[in-house]
């Protein structure tokens, strides 16, 4: 399954990049279900982050790799992560982030390119909402942060 939203906001690629810190990562976090940062070491290739979901009693651990990073010959700057250890039902996770050139006044468009899998298609559908619900709640913080 494959969502895909775009996110305009007022400063250059470079300086949103340099933005995509521990914080930001924190204040994009969903309200539901409640989660906590297990592990940041940042956007680079090579680096995890981890972070523990729970809903009452029951917890679910994901962990992602940074498997890619760079600057393409358009200014587009991007990082890749892919799921190492994801919480039930998903089976695979890889999350493109691009930044952009062409936002507005000189700006970016922040881009999330995610692919994810249960395995099966019907429930891919199912959880598909959830998915593009929990990721539009980041457009009003990139705003905020990115628009000042």
């Amino acid at each position: 399954m494959h969502l895909l939203l775009r996110f305009p906001v007022g400063q250059p690629p470079a300086q949103v990049a340099a933005g995509f810190t521990q914080a930001l990562f924190e204040a994009l976090a969903p309200p539901f279900p409640k989660s906590r940062l297990l592990r940041y070491d940042g956007n680079r290739t090579g680096d995890t982050v981890a972070i523990e979901l729970r809903l009452g009693p029951k917890r679910w651990r994901w962990v992602s790799r940074i498997t890619d990073d760079g600057v393409l010959p358009d200014g587009t700057h991007y990082f890749v992560d892919e799921g190492q250890e994801l919480p039930a039902p998903l089976r695979q996770w890889r999350h493109r982030h691009l930044i952009e050139p062409g936002g507005p006044r000189g700006g970016s468009v922040i881009v999330e390119d995610i692919t994810f899998s249960t395995g099966r298609a019907w429930l891919d559908y199912l959880i598909y909402p959830a998915m593009w619900g929990q990721f539009r709640l980041r457009g009003p913080v990139y705003k905020r942060v990115f628009n000042t």
